[in-house]
Parts: C-alpha cells; sequence; structure tokens
C-alpha cells in the first residue's frame, strides 16, 4: 500500500482523520485500519507493549509512520485502535437451546481463545498491554463490555424458555417477563430482575483469573465447573437485583 495513500485520500475530500474509538468507514480507509490493526498485533506478540514502536507498526503495515503519527498520536492510540476494531466485529454469543448448553459453550470458547496456539498469544498480549496503557486498559474494558452486552441475550432467552425465574422468588412456570439487560457501564439493573450482565461475567472469571493471576493451565473441566457453579447461583437468586440470596440458616446478615 502507498505509503500515504489514505491521508492523501482524506486530504482530497476534505476528510478529517478520525480518532481512535469511533467507527470508520469501509473502502480503503478500512483497508488501512485492518493492515495497521494487524501489524499492532504481530508487534505485541513479538515484542510485547514495552517494545511495540511506531516504527515497527510503519514496517509491517506498509503505513508511513507519518500517517501513523498523525491519525493516531502514539502506541496507545495503536493500541486502543486495535481492540477498537475487534470489537466491531459480528460475533454473536452460543444459540444451543438451553441455558446450560450457552453457558457451556461460550466458557469452552473463552478456554479456547486463551489456549489454542493460532490465536491465544494476540489476545494474551492485548491484555497485558492494558496493564501497562490506561488508554489501552480502557479501550479492553469497552470491549469487554460490548461483549458481555452481547451475551446478554443468553440470559433473556432462559427466561423466556422458564429456565430462570424472571423476578426473585418467583418459580420457573411464573416466568411471563424476560430478563432485565445491566447497564454496561455500571453492571448493574433496575428493580428486581436477573442482572444479566453479571451472570455471565461469573462464567468467564474464574477462567481468567486462573489465565491471568495465578497462571494456572485451564480447559474445558474448568470451564464446564465455572458454568455449574453459574448456573447453581443463578438458580438461588444470587443475580438477582434488588434483593439477596437468602440465609439457610436464617439470620440476617
Amino acid at each position: 500500500m502507498p505509503d500515504e495513500t489514505a491521508h492523501e485520500k482524506q486530504r482530497e475530500t476534505g476528510e478529517s482523520a478520525p480518532t481512535p474509538g469511533t467507527r470508520r468507514p469501509g473502502g480503503r480507509t478500512a483497508r488501512t485500519r485492518a493492515a495497521v490493526r494487524d501489524a499492532v498485533l504481530a508487534g505485541l506478540t513479538e515484542h510485547g507493549y514495552p517494545g511495540l514502536t511506531v516504527e515497527y507498526v510503519a514496517e509491517h503495515s506498509g503505513v508511513h509512520k507519518t500517517t501513523l503519527y498523525r491519525r493516531w498520536k502514539d502506541v496507545e492510540g495503536l493500541v486502543a485502535d486495535a481492540l477498537d476494531l475487534a470489537g466491531e466485529d459480528s460475533w454473536v454469543p452460543p444459540d444451543t437451546g438451553s441455558l446450560e448448553g450457552d453457558l457451556r459453550a461460550l466458557a469452552r470458547e473463552v478456554v479456547t481463545s486463551f489456549t489454542d496456539p493460532a490465536v491465544a498469544v494476540s489476545g494474551s498480549a492485548m491484555i497485558a498491554a492494558a496493564f501497562q496503557s490506561e488508554r489501552a486498559a480502557v479501550a479492553l474494558r469497552h470491549y469487554y463490555a460490548e461483549r458481555f452486552a452481547r451475551c446478554e441475550a443468553l440470559v433473556e432467552r432462559a427466561v423466556r424458555r422458564g429456565e430462570l425465574p424472571a423476578t426473585p422468588g418467583a418459580g420457573a412456570a411464573e416466568n411471563t417477563s424476560a430478563a432485565v439487560p445491566s447497564d454496561t457501564a455500571s453492571g448493574t439493573a433496575p428493580g428486581n430482575a436477573i442482572d444479566a450482565g453479571a451472570l455471565v461475567r461469573s462464567v468467564s472469571a474464574p477462567l481468567f483469573f486462573r489465565l491471568f493471576i495465578t497462571r494456572e493451565p485451564v480447559d474445558n473441566t474448568h470451564a464446564d465447573q465455572a458454568v455449574a457453579v453459574t448456573l447453581a447461583a443463578a438458580r438461588a437468586g444470587a443475580f438477582a437485583t434488588g434483593s439477596t440470596v437468602d440465609d439457610p440458616s436464617g439470620a440476617a446478615p
């Protein structure tokens, strides 16, 4: 790709360079952005965040470093935009016909994402970058907020099928409304409903703990355990907003 092609096109049309974190048009601009994203991932995989440079991205993307500095400003901007682009995909959560099946498929997908040699390194590198760059951390948080927001459909379907009570204390046969999706910023939902975002997060939380805190291996057995614990908690009302799970002893907390 010519060094300054994207920028020259913008100058000719009067289009200003969009800032990282915003949606961008397709065509040549999208190809430039994708090439830069691939180079960023390669650099993170090869050198980690401390070793990633604008010069490396320029060399491996075919985009002149002047354009990179003008549009993305610095390495933080490059990493943040790579995460932003990843969040613009068409991924949808599993739909197996049951909540247990959906959550198990989702948990196993997390395991595969971080254990398959073909894809694991780049994802881990992005998360590592978020520990060293505030802008990368914000972008990563937005990426996962979007992912979990999409996954709330799993819980809403489960409520409609009668697999979970829609309100605290309601039996499965009494379900007449869907779960209320959580606010992706606060993680809470109004009223007495199921916090779908919290439920979905509880499946991946123990897997991420093993992967990035204790650095222990994970496999499908751990994925299934996480699902079993989450389902038990959900059926006990642990994710119901506006109430707490009853103490078996009957004592007040």
